[in-house]
């Protein structure tokens, strides 16, 4: 298929490099013309325009926006829908708030453009494995866009949620889930190094053990075996864990519908305390994020001397 791939950072990239080794024609722009052109180097077709993003797409176009969520993404469709006619497609691939979704697919709707929400989970790590994507919008777009989806995904790892926003939602609670687990191994990771066998136990040995039979094995188990093997006591980096949008608007989707959600919830509030004060459990949390979305982290702060 045809389709164009607006904003190349980390997951923009790796998408557009993934549907190109997978057979795909794919246009690539980027405010930077770099990245646009460490495409091309990749078998992607260069655009320095949005226009030239349009005329390089043949009908109907299928463009997919991989930017940060919020004003960023209305200016680039307000952009390029100029350049678009009726039948043409708009992907929002970020992490996009669900009822900003609802608000976009109906405007565009009445230009008779489509607008599919898709959720994009598996980080830095989805151009070797896949990625999970969740789909939101017109269930005969997301049919028509499934060999897109078949590249991307790893076996059974695309799913239609429902009508617009249903992808970004069911993205926006897995982000949450994500929250709330990292902030239990953090904190479990955290009651070992304060205890008296400190000293004996290396933490890269024990994520190795749990990950053998236990029932808390996991893939971001794993990511942390590998960062307590490069750096046992995570001493590099600074326990500083940013808040990137999704577990507050699961917070916040909680409360409207009256839900229950403490632990989510406080892993939340976590979040905003390492901003002040770090602990070990949020050099735990750190490392992960960093080492399964390539999310910067914080250098550790040099000793000062008599510390």
């Amino acid at each position: 298929m045809h389709i164009a791939v607006i904003g190349l950072g980390r997951m923009g990239m790796n998408i557009a490099r993934r549907l190109v080794q997978e057979g795909h024609r794919v246009i690539a722009y980027n405010r930077s013309p770099e990245k646009t052109k460490e495409l091309e180097q990749a078998g992607g077709i260069g655009a320095f325009s949005l226009s030239d993003v349009a005329e390089k797409l043949s009908p109907p176009r299928i463009v997919w926006i991989m930017l940060p969520a919020g004003q960023t993404v209305d200016d680039h469709i307000d952009r390029i829908k100029g350049f678009l006619s009726t039948g043409d497609i708009i992907i929002d691939g970020g992490n996009s708030f669900y009822k900003d979704d609802i608000r976009r697919a109906e405007a565009l709707g009445k230009e008779g453009i489509a607008y599919m929400d898709i959720g994009v989970s598996g980080g830095i790590w989805g151009l070797q494995i896949g990625y999970c994507l969740m789909v939101g919008g017109a269930e005969g777009t997301c049919r028509f866009l499934e060999p897109l989806l078949r590249s991307l995904a790893p076996d059974d790892g695309y799913l239609y949620c429902g009508p617009s926003g249903a992808g970004h939602f069911v993205k926006m609670v897995h982000n949450g889930i994500e929250y709330a687990i990292m902030e239990a191994y953090g904190e479990g990771f955290n009651i070992m190094e304060a205890s008296p066998y400190s000293t004996s136990l290396r933490f890269s040995e024990v994520a190795h053990l749990w990950n053998h039979g236990s029932v808390i094995r996991s893939w971001l188990l794993e990511l942390a075996e590998a960062a307590f093997a490069k750096n046992e006591k995570l001493a590099d980096i600074k326990g500083y864990v940013e808040e990137s949008g999704e577990g507050r608007w699961t917070v916040q989707q909680a409360i409207e519908t009256k839900v229950s959600a403490p632990v989510i919830a406080l892993s939340l509030m976590r979040r905003f305390r390492s901003q002040e004060k770090e602990s070990f459990a949020d050099k735990v949390v750190a490392a992960l994020r960093r080492d399964f979305g390539g999310h910067a982290v914080r250098p550790a702060e040099p000793k000062r001397h008599g510390d």
